[in-house]
């Protein structure tokens, strides 16, 4: 060979080579050295409905890259478009397509915390975790009203806001319907345990009974230290077999819950509810009660009064009377009050 042709080819080889670097060295700059930026740790949420182009807008959004060559060209290669996976997914700043990439193709996603409110209806509910998950909140409403579902977990129409306890909970943002209703399930059973369990029987309640007595509770104050007075008070007229008399239950079987004056009229109205007709606690909850008003009623105060009237102060507490005598004035204080407020309803 002579000496021109070898250094052709010496030059054919390097140049090779260097092609060959410079396509390496361009391939590890793309795929693996940090092009996502964002301030701190943050999040993408991908539904049921995205596609690779939205996945990569939010992408973008989020993760404020240098650009997205690599990894269009690391979800061209390993079909991303065709295993799109739900979830909640964190961009590091500093990550790289590859990590990224196979975090999404993996289904590497983060959980996050799911607040379950206390609140009035099932609906209310329904419409708050479908705020906060992927379910939609009508997806969520439709399984709590499957009532055969609901009698295979132990409850009925009445008693199913028993199953719910309310707190923060980690969960996946695309967590199913099913797995939902197992979660709080096991959440349920979890509170429940054999201290809880015990401090009902110890009070001659079930833990189905002191929920429905929380709800109560909780309707009628929203201040923390005086629900176990109230407590005490309804756990008093139990004893004493009394009517427990409570506005809430009123309200509730008129699903009027806004109005601030219980009238007359308003106490006849035929609802196993209505605890100023029907002895003993309601069929069920008025409410999904807080753990502060479930514990109050484990925890209640123990003390003389049957009667109470909301304070004339308009203070969200109430004055407390042994004899009815002392409620009667109390009575007419708030009812002077409200007249004087011109509240009517």
């Amino acid at each position: 060979m002579t000496k021109k042709k070898r250094y052709i080819l010496l030059s054919v080889v390097l140049l090779v080579l260097f092609a060959a670097a410079a396509l390496a060295g361009t391939f590890y700059y793309l795929v693996f050295t940090p092009q996502f930026h964002p301030s701190e740790k943050s999040y993408i949420f991908i539904d049921r409905d995205d596609t690779a182009d939205s996945v990569f807008h939010k992408v973008e959004l989020v993760g404020k890259p240098a650009h997205t060559w690599g990894l269009h060209w690391m979800s061209d290669y390993k079909e991303y478009p065709a295993n799109i996976r739900t979830g909640r997914y964190a961009i590091e700043p500093n990550d790289d397509a590859y990590h990224l990439l196979s975090r999404l193709l993996r289904g590497y996603q983060e959980p996050l915390n799911i607040t379950v409110p206390s609140v009035r209806t099932l609906d209310r509910m329904a419409g708050s975790l479908g705020r906060q998950l992927m379910i939609d909140s009508v997806e969520i409403a439709n399984l709590l009203a499957d009532y055969a579902l609901v009698q295979r977990m132990g409850y009925n129409k009445a008693t199913l806001p028993c199953l719910i306890v309310p707190d923060t909970y980690e969960m996946y943002w695309n967590i199913t319907p099913e797995a939902l209703m197992e979660r709080l399930q096991k959440e349920h059973d979890a509170y429940w345990n054999s201290t809880r369990r015990s401090q009902a029987e110890a009070i001659g309640l079930t833990p189905t009974e002191v929920v429905t007595l929380a709800s109560i509770v909780e309707e009628e104050t929203a201040n923390d230290g005086e629900k176990p007075m109230v407590a005490g008070l309804y756990m008093n007229r139990l004893h004493k077999k009394m009517l427990l008399q409570a506005d809430p239950t009123v309200k509730f079987a008129l699903q009027a819950f806004g109005i601030r004056r219980v009238l007359t009229s308003d106490l006849s109205v035929d609802s196993p509810y209505n605890t100023y007709l029907y002895a003993g606690l309601p069929p069920g909850p008025i409410r999904v009660p807080s753990k502060v008003g479930i514990e109050a009623v484990l925890n209640y105060a123990h003390h003389d009064y049957i009667f109470m009237c909301a304070k004339e102060d308009f203070s969200g507490t109430h004055n407390f009377a042994v004899t009815l005598a002392q409620h009667m004035q109390n009575a007419r204080r708030y009812q002077a009050a409200l007249n004087a407020r011109g509240v009517r309803r």
